[in-house]
């Protein structure tokens, strides 16, 4: 966990306890870069950029509580900035070793591996074609599994519109899946 002292050390100046503080925010900055763009390099990009921002900007946060929310919102914006950027089609194609990258391991068992690697391309390919806020929204709920208050504050919508985009999210992929299956 993230406490108020290795902050203040950082916006001292303290290299060291940068460091520290990277290791600390990089796992779930990349996790959420990777699931919303589905790109592993773009995903260290956007990390990387995130943590120039807080480097830059660190002398803004008052305290530990707010971290983590701040650090979500960059990276939500990084990875917004990214998609605008590349203004990709919708259709998402992914090899098997960057969705084993993401897996949760959703079964267990002997066919585990093979069960979660196609389960994950099916969650991939289906939230790769929701609107931008579906999928963040998506994301955030059901696979980092915030609160609604906590996507709210993370993204500036409303919990209201995030209810919204999220039961939209699911009602799409669930008819996807039905389809699929």
């Amino acid at each position: 966990m993230i406490d108020i002292q290795l902050i203040e050390e950082c916006r001292g100046g303290n290299f060291n306890n940068f460091r520290k503080l990277i290791e600390l925010t990089s796992p779930f900055a990349y996790s959420v870069a990777f699931r919303i763009l589905g790109n592993e390099d773009q995903a260290k990009d956007v990390v990387q950029e995130t943590m120039v921002t807080i480097w830059q900007k660190l002398k803004k946060i008052k305290s530990a509580e707010v971290y983590k929310t701040w650090i979500y919102r960059i990276v939500i914006n990084k990875c917004y900035d990214q998609i605008r950027k590349r203004k990709r089609n919708p259709e998402f194609i992914a090899d098997e070793q960057t969705w084993a990258l993401i897996s949760n391991r959703i079964s267990v068992g002997p066919s585990a591996a093979l069960e979660n690697s196609e389960t994950s391309k099916i969650i991939g390919l289906l939230t790769e074609r929701l609107s931008y806020k579906q999928k963040t929204v998506f994301v955030l709920s059901d696979l980092e599994g915030m609160s609604n208050d906590e996507i709210s504050e993370i993204t500036g919508i409303s919990k209201s519109a995030v209810k919204a985009n999220l039961y939209h999210a699911r009602k799409s992929i669930s008819e996807k899946v039905e389809k699929y299956l």
